[in-house]
């Protein structure tokens, strides 16, 4: 017999997982051609079928399901051998970041940059999304890694809990001043509806002034920011994105009396199986968080 390959027991194992080659080869970062033959060559190698080909799909055979089994301890091996033996500059691998837009406008270069320097062979795919998306995303196996509100709360994922992201009230320069400021009387630029934000945002509104209030919310935070500082709005933003607007003039805080609570957001993956590279990949996304906070 043959011997067996970890790379064709791996792609078998991504097939499993994700219930399709499409998807496995999408994940592998190969062609669909190439997923096929791997798993033909270790059916050819084993001599027996691993899946039966249906019109709905694939479905694992008996030796197949039998299989799965050991493909983990091989895989688990694998990944302590890259973990401990194989150097970082070597690891050659593709990690799919989906990433909230807060992140990505403020530490998300100097995460990628500390990822580089670490694993220079690294592959790198980035996403930004709202992190309800995300979330479903990270669950469905189409991102490895999610930086987004958090934790997730999922039997199946681990994570790294970050640094609060603390909120202020900002206005365009010029506009009345600290407890002055109506909020009951102005459109209050947010964030995307279907959020967690907005939610805790309208609901402490509501509380105090009642469903009259008028809000803009908004997927693009580069937009929430241009609309307050057109002085069209005001809005409770991330204090680290308006520093900049801030300094230049553009955008003054102040104080109506009360603040949204701090965002906080986690770095979040599939624990099962386990993946040293995500687990240092989130490690990492900490201490920037902390450097940047």
């Amino acid at each position: 017999m043959s011997r067996l390959k970890l790379d064709h027991l791996q792609t078998f194992l991504a097939v499993v997982r994700f219930g399709s080659v499409s998807k496995a080869a999408d994940v592998l970062n190969l062609t669909q051609p190439a997923v096929t033959t791997r798993i033909k060559s270790l059916e050819d190698v084993l001599g027996t079928s691993l899946f039966e080909r249906e019109s709905a799909g694939m479905r694992l055979t008996k030796r197949g399901d039998m299989l799965i089994h050991y493909a983990e301890q091989f895989q688990h091996l694998s990944d302590l051998v890259e973990e401990h033996v194989v150097d970082t500059s070597a690891v050659d691998r593709l990690i799919r970041l989906g990433v909230s837009e807060t992140i990505a406008q403020s530490w998300l270069p100097e995460f990628v940059g500390a990822l580089r320097a670490k694993y220079p062979s690294l592959k790198i795919e980035i996403s930004v999304d709202i992190s309800l998306n995300l979330r479903d995303q990270l669950l469905g196996r189409e991102i490895d890694l999610g930086i987004l509100l958090g934790p997730v709360s999922d039997y199946t994922v681990d994570n790294v809990v970050l640094p609060d992201v603390p909120l202020a009230w900002f206005q365009a320069s010029g506009g009345p001043v600290g407890q002055n400021v109506d909020l009951a009387g102005i459109p209050i630029a947010t964030y995307a509806k279907n959020t967690r934000p907005y939610r805790v945002l309208r609901a402490a509104l509501y509380e105090r002034f009642g469903s009259g209030i008028s809000l803009f919310p908004s997927s693009s935070l580069s937009s929430c920011f241009r609309m307050v500082e057109a002085g069209l709005c005001v809005g409770a933003l991330p204090i680290s994105l308006a520093k900049k607007l801030v300094q230049e003039g553009k955008l003054v805080e102040f104080n109506p009396g009360w603040v949204p609570e701090p965002l906080q957001f986690s770095a979040s993956y599939l624990g099962d199986p386990r993946n040293h590279l995500l687990e240092a990949a989130a490690g990492i996304a900490k201490e920037i968080a902390l450097q940047q906070a």
